[in-house]
């Protein structure tokens, strides 16, 4: 028997939306769904999953294609990463609770195959989701975010019921990024409002006059409130411009540092500018270098990030993970026994650093990290040589 505290009717038009809230880690919630979907036989089921992640769910073997070039050139180094964390997470929290993450969506999808009703794609392509938020968090909340996803894989299993309890409510992306979200309100407006918004217009604009829609319970809510308000979908798909700060930073440090030892030699003689030099090499060295040792990178990658971190911090367009990555993948490129274990590999803190695939995209992410840390530690060290 259909639990109806779990179904809520919407109309739009001519359409009958049935809204339906499921726990994302709940046997129960799987069997709901099929059972709704078999009984009011929709013409469309909504399910909330983008393209990436309908992907990932029928296509287990996706991996296989990664271009970690490609991947490293285009900058996704760290949405490969944290996307990959995410469903580690929540690979874990399932094989706690007995249930195959995402199951009550791969219900949905069958149970609409089997009643001949189509399936439509409504949440935002969690790139897209990843990626703006990213936008809003300066240094320390990135390097803040990227402990918590790595932390996060081991806390799993001290995890009580009263806390799975709580997650049902959530998606994984928002169980792990609460805390910061509680810091960070724009979060807040990304991760949940923001997808409130677009899952409300996809389900609402979906084909068919009857449709079954299967949501998490915690995203029920805001669709029900979002519902008859105007959304501009295309607003919601685009990455937002750097801020003006972030601009500054971009080209600033570079003019600022220049600007510095230019100074230094002229102001306080060839020693202080010698000295300003120094400090700049390796404060930007050391911390990248740091960052690629972190990831457990090859030597020479390891040397490559020291290398290049006082370099490509002056230089907008090329950052030091990315050579460290570069370096990495011809030192030791995956083979495809990394791509077939990766799946098992994700579910721990271990694998990620023994498999290739994920060892390269951390050393892009900490050298990273470790090259803007350094070029702000530099800065005040450069400054005192006056």
């Amino acid at each position: 028997m259909v639990n109806n505290d779990n179904k809520h009717h919407l109309t739009i038009e001519d359409k009958d939306i049935i809204l339906l809230g499921t726990a994302h880690v709940s046997e129960e919630s799987a069997d709901l769904v099929a059972e709704v979907v078999k009984e009011e036989r929709p013409d469309t089921v909504c399910v909330e999953l983008c393209e990436s992640r309908y992907k990932a769910m029928t296509q287990e073997n996706r991996w296989k294609d990664t271009d970690l070039i490609k991947v490293i050139k285009e900058k996704k180094a760290f949405l490969l990463l944290s996307n990959l964390m995410l469903a580690a997470f929540q690979k874990k929290i399932g094989k706690k609770l007995g249930i195959k993450p995402g199951e009550e969506m791969r219900r949905a999808v069958s149970a609409a195959k089997t009643v001949d009703a189509g399936v439509h794609l409504a949440d935002r392509d969690i790139r897209i989701t990843l990626s703006r938020t990213w936008r809003l968090m300066g240094l320390w909340t990135k390097i803040k975010l990227l402990t918590q996803l790595i932390t996060s894989m081991g806390e799993v299993d001290s995890i009580e019921k009263a806390d799975i309890e709580k997650m049902k409510e959530k998606d994984v992306l928002e169980t792990l990024l609460a805390e910061i979200g509680d810091t960070l309100p724009e979060l807040r407006r990304v991760l949940i409002d923001e997808r409130d918004q677009y899952l409300a217009a996809k389900i609402r604009t979906a084909p068919g006059k009857k449709i079954v829609a299967v949501v998490g319970a915690g995203h029920v809510p805001g669709i029900q409130r979002y519902w008859n308000e105007p959304v501009d979908i295309e607003a919601l798909e685009v990455l937002p411009p750097k801020g003006k700060f972030a601009g500054f930073l971009k080209w600033g440090i570079p003019v600022v540092v220049v600007g510095l030892i230019i100074l230094g030699f002229f102001m306080a003689g060839a020693d202080a500018g010698k000295d300003m030099i120094k400090w700049w090499v390796l404060a930007n060295g050391i911390f990248a270098g740091l960052g690629a040792a972190v990831a457990l990178a090859h030597p020479l990658t390891i040397l490559s990030a020291i290398v290049a971190s006082p370099i490509t911090s002056l230089n907008p367009m090329i950052a030091a993970g990315w050579v460290a990555g570069l370096v990495e993948v011809f030192l030791r490129k995956p083979k495809v026994k990394d791509f077939e274990s990766m799946p098992e590999d994700i579910t721990s803190m271990k694998g990620f650093w023994k498999n290739k695939i994920t060892r390269i995209l951390l050393i892009v992410v900490l050298t990273n990290l470790g090259s803007s840390l350094g070029a702000f530690i530099a800065i005040p060290l450069m400054a005192k040589a006056f």
